[in-house]
Order: structure tokens, then sequence, then C-alpha cells
């Protein structure tokens, strides 16, 4: 199995007791948290991004997947920093936000952010996926130009139907399971105009924490990717401070 240059697992080993997993999106790569992950490092804490399984290789290994098996990933590495570390905290980035609500709910995570998380998605053939996926095995992916980070986005050109079914049931879990069970301050940050998440995610994701510590963050000139696109900067300082918060 190949890995694509820039697209595997990355730990950086920080000065402090804290440390923070990082969870990439469907599709992409470790390389799109990269950025964040420099920037909170240099604060002092250790940061472990994990390649999830069938990302960063093939498309073809990522149609053989599930959200079973990117949950296991995320999970293992979380419980090997809750080994290590006093503090650990997550981040994770779409369906990578997904998988942080989903450890945000079952294990002892101090803080989470949730970036671009889907609740409910811009894609209007999303009813149809049951259907669908037997007739477009494959879905045309848009590429965006980021610019000075355009070198950290490495992800498939196309995004494949199959794991799709997986990774709406995790949706469903997150937003009629999960979310009433997490009650450690958590940070949500959301594009207005964004075209992969609605915004109306983000509020129904606030709402439904039952955290008394939360807060939502509106980002108004950048697309799905937060922690590559023109508003990065503010990302990372709003992830950076909510961590360090009391």
């Amino acid at each position: 199995m190949q890995v694509i240059d820039g697209a595997k697992t990355f730990l950086l080993e920080g000065s402090n007791r804290k440390a923070v997993l990082l969870i990439h999106g469907y599709t992409g790569t470790p390389s799109e948290m990269l950025p964040l992950g420099n920037y909170l490092n240099q604060l002092g804490y250790t940061v472990l991004c994990r390649r999830l399984p069938g990302h960063g290789t093939s498309v073809g290994d990522l149609e053989r997947t599930t959200a079973e098996d990117w949950y296991s990933a995320a999970k293992d590495a979380c419980e090997g920093l809750l080994e290590r570390y006093e503090d650990v905290y997550v981040a994770g980035l779409s369906m990578g936000g997904l998988l942080a609500i989903k450890l945000a709910a079952l294990l002892p995570v101090k803080k989470a952010a949730l970036i671009s998380t889907p609740i409910f998605v811009q894609d209007k053939r999303a009813p149809l996926l049951p259907l669908l996926r037997f007739f477009i095995h494959y879905l045309p992916k848009f590429k965006k130009n980021y610019h000075e980070l355009d070198k950290y986005c490495i992800s498939y050109d196309r995004m494949p139907t199959k794991p799709l079914m997986s990774l709406f049931a995790l949706l469903k879990e997150c937003r009629e399971k999960l979310l009433g069970r997490i009650n450690i301050p958590c940070l949500v940050l959301q594009s207005k105009v964004e075209h992969t998440v609605k915004p109306k995610s983000a509020e129904y994701i606030y709402d439904n924490l039952q955290t008394a510590v939360k807060k939502l963050v509106w980002f108004r000139h950048s697309g799905h990717i937060l922690t590559l696109d023109v508003e990065h900067e503010q990302v990372f300082c709003e992830i950076a401070s909510f961590f360090e918060e009391p």
C-alpha cells in the first residue's frame, strides 16, 4: 500500500503535558490539518493526526472502508494519547468533526473543536444515496485553490459513494444519540458560505450539546476546509484560545 507523498500520519512532540488529536475529513489526509497542528505545537501541545483507513492511498482503498474503520482508528489514536498525557483535546474537520463528536461523547477528552461538521448537507442527491450508489460509484470533487496553503490540500479527486452510507449512519448517530451525551466544553466553527455543509448544522450542534460551556464562531469568507482557507489564522487562534481557557 503506497501512501501519497505528504499524506502520512504526523506526530509533533510538544513541551507540555497536553496533547491534541486532529482528525481529517472524508477523502482528505492529515496534511489538511498540518498547518493547525504546527500552530498548536508551537504553543507546546503534542499534536497527532492519524491517516484514517482508506485515505491517502487510492480511491479503491477508501471504497472498501466504513465509518466503523475510521472511528476505530481515531479511537485507538485518542486512547494512546490519553495513556500518555494529562489533558487530551480533539479537533475534527468535516467527517473528522463527526468522529470528534463520538470521541467527546464516549472518551474522557478535555475539550473538542468541531470544524465544518455536517448534520445537514448541501447536496440534494443525499436522500437518494441508497439507490444512487448502485449506479453512480464515484462523484467528482471540486478542487479549490487555497493559495499559500494549497500544498496542504492533498486529497482524492473523486468521492466513492459506497462508504457514504456508513458516513450518513455516523451522522445520524451523532445527531440523534451522541450530541446529547457531551458535557465537555465544545467549540463549533462554521462557514456561512460553503457548499458542502449547510450552516444550520452548526446551530443544531450548538443547540443540542449538553455542555454549559460552548461557543459558536462563524466565518464569512471561507469554504468548507476552514483549516486551509483565507481565514485560517482566525480559525487557529479561536481553537488555541478555547483550549487554553480555564
